[in-house]
């Protein structure tokens, strides 16, 4: 984004991954989008209010705006490596994570993957086991198209990477991981042992009663579910709602979390 102090590409695991760095402070704040996302389209509504108070550090996953593929699937296990081998390539140790929808998941490997570089994890809409989603979720990716993927994603791709075959690229990456998603066996969540803070809307992709049983499985975790459906509470793209102040409603908890 126009405001970031540094962007740049590292080296990845076969990655060009791009990342972005903004404000200032002891303990970063990494932010991970959702599928079919940038940076841009999940957080641009948040981005500033959080800058203003901590060093935080914006990534783009595989195949996803700036950064290329590799030619093997994506997968939130591959996904959560990835993050963490940039951020030793940034030479931080420790961080704060803040993962929205599929980036919630991905967080949620982090934690459990690369528990030493983790402090505090937030998740919003996150998801571990495939029965949280409303009924039928997964049968609209057995005949996905992209012209099924809403507009304002692929216009917002398009603008960081104008070319049309990565952002259907891109699109097919995400259908199969969602595809072929597993369930996260409940004694990987129960050893998580980061503090958490696990969110998700009322009307939200995936049932209340899971992202409870998140918070229940984390030991300590503190959970919130704020009105709205998938993304609303933060301004993403396709749902933030004009004049809101649920993202300033949002950070003060994220704050009050990560403060606390």
């Amino acid at each position: 984004m126009k405001n970031a102090l540094k962007s740049g590409y590292a080296p990845v695991n076969g990655l060009n991954m791009y990342y972005e760095i903004h404000g200032d402070g002891n303990m970063p704040l990494v932010l991970i989008h959702g599928g079919g996302s940038t940076i841009e389209t999940s957080f641009s509504n948040i981005l500033h209010l959080l800058s203003a108070h901590y060093k935080v550090i914006a990534v783009e996953l595989q195949a996803h705006g700036r950064t290329n593929d590799r030619t093997a699937p994506e997968s939130f296990e591959q996904d959560a490596d990835d993050v963490a081998t940039l951020l030793k390539y940034l030479n931080i140790g420790k961080a704060n994570f803040f993962g929205f929808s599929n980036g919630g998941t991905t967080t949620l490997q982090i934690a459990i993957r690369h528990s030493g570089v983790v402090n505090k994890i937030i998740t919003l809409a996150a998801a571990y086991r495939r029965d949280g989603f409303f009924d039928g979720f997964f049968d609209g990716f057995e005949n996905a198209s992209l012209d099924s993927m809403p507009g304002p994603l692929k216009t917002a791709f398009l603008a960081v990477n104008p070319d049309e075959n990565a952002l259907l690229n891109m699109f097919n990456r995400d259908v199969e991981r969602m595809k072929n998603f597993t369930d996260i066996p409940d004694s990987d969540i129960l050893a998580i042992n980061a503090s958490a803070l696990i969110i998700a809307g009322d009307k939200d992709v995936m049932s209340t009663e899971h992202t409870v049983n998140i918070a229940r499985l984390i030991p300590g975790a503190q959970l919130a579910i704020l009105p709205g459906i998938h993304g609303e509470c933060i301004g993403e793209i396709c749902t933030a709602k004009p004049g809101s102040k649920m993202p300033e409603i949002t950070v003060m908890l994220i704050r009050e979390f990560l403060n606390g």
